[in-house]
């Protein structure tokens, strides 16, 4: 079966500084990985490279089994990619519905494109501060209108860059409940999370990151006999 996305010897740059350093991991569809690893270990550069967003890139990014390495940035994001970042990105002098029009459909995207009335289903949110400003939204909105706006683009990969940091416990749960959600719906989700309570519920596989290499790849299944090394290797 041919990966969502697959990772072979990944290298990136950004100017002259080497960041990541010959990245492996692959992702099934469906399933959701989760990259751990200390802040500066190059997880978020690890989702940038997949973007096409950094400096220059070695090696091979197959997305549905195409080949990425050479493409544009926009011709990666309509096979089906959608990037979350963790600075989210809503614009303050647009509603949340002029918020959430505004990425384009992908020409290429395989899952449905969602509704604004299944958006609004899943963040309830949403739909009650419709007609307000990004600035009158809490940042648990904004997070919600982040991840919203992928959905209605047709992306079936999400890359989410620490989704819950920063929110209230209420927030948290409701994107916990997202996430379960995309999965059981065939969505491909490849979170950076510092937030391991979060995470490992949620995650079919995971991945830890130290400087820009991957240190450790284990499934859900092995976390408990795992969880030893990652307290070693996630310690501040």
């Amino acid at each position: 079966m041919t990966a969502a996305l697959e990772i072979s010897n990944l290298h990136a740059w950004y100017g002259e500084s080497h960041i990541l350093h010959g990245i492996n991991l692959s992702v099934q569809k469906g399933q959701v990985l989760t990259l751990l690893g200390r802040n500066g270990a190059g997880r978020t550069t690890t989702l940038r490279a997949i973007m096409g967003l950094t400096g220059a890139r070695k090696g091979s990014i197959k997305v549905h089994g195409v080949e990425t390495i050479a493409m544009a940035t926009h011709r990666i994001a309509h096979l089906g990619l959608g990037y979350c970042p963790e600075e989210r990105g809503i614009f303050a002098s647009l509603t949340t519905e002029e918020n959430l029009h505004l990425p384009p459909r992908l020409s290429g995207g395989r899952a449905t494109p969602m509704s604004d009335e299944q958006i609004y289903q899943m963040f309830p949110n949403l739909a009650e501060r419709r007609h307000s400003p990004g600035t009158r939204l809490s940042g648990g909105e904004q997070q919600m209108l982040a991840v919203a706006r992928i959905l209605r683009t047709g992306a079936d990969i999400l890359l989410l860059d620490e989704i819950s940091e920063g929110l209230a416990p209420v927030i948290v749960q409701t994107l916990a409940r997202m996430i379960t959600a995309l999965k059981a719906q065939g969505f491909t989700i490849v979170m950076v999370e510092q937030n391991f309570r979060f995470a490992a519920p949620l995650a079919d596989h995971f991945i830890v990151v130290e400087h820009g290499e991957v240190v450790e790849s284990f499934s859900a299944a092995e976390l408990p006999a795992k969880q030893a090394k990652l307290d070693e290797l996630l310690s501040v």
